[in-house]
């Protein structure tokens, strides 16, 4: 299968970002999950041409399972890295405060 080069796209560290930035595809892949158009992820990311994020969807496009599986990885890492950090101060003290006003 012959390699496909995508415009605006550079792989960085084995990561596929958009090209001249520190964004990653997969961020642009969790906006669309998130229901954003291109034309807003324009407007959220103003520093990003259309081109590139149109070259950055195709990548996904086309490498969909290996970039389905890094922000799957990064979630569980997320999630893992947030019950070891556990209560930050202030959620411990709006707890304690909630407490303290139920009867």
């Amino acid at each position: 299968m012959p390699t496909i080069a995508y415009p605006h796209i550079e792989i960085k560290n084995g990561v596929p970002t958009i090209d001249g930035t520190r964004l990653k595809v997969m961020h642009l892949v969790i906006d669309q999950r998130s229901g954003l158009t291109p034309e807003q992820m324009l407007e959220a990311h103003p520093f990003l041409t259309l081109a590139q994020i149109h070259s950055a969807l195709a990548y996904y496009y086309d490498n969909r399972e290996e970039i389905d599986q890094e922000i799957a990885r990064r979630q569980v890492l997320d999630e893992q890295i947030a019950r070891e950090a556990g209560k930050s101060p202030l959620q411990q003290k709006v707890r304690d405060f909630m407490n303290r006003r139920s009867p």
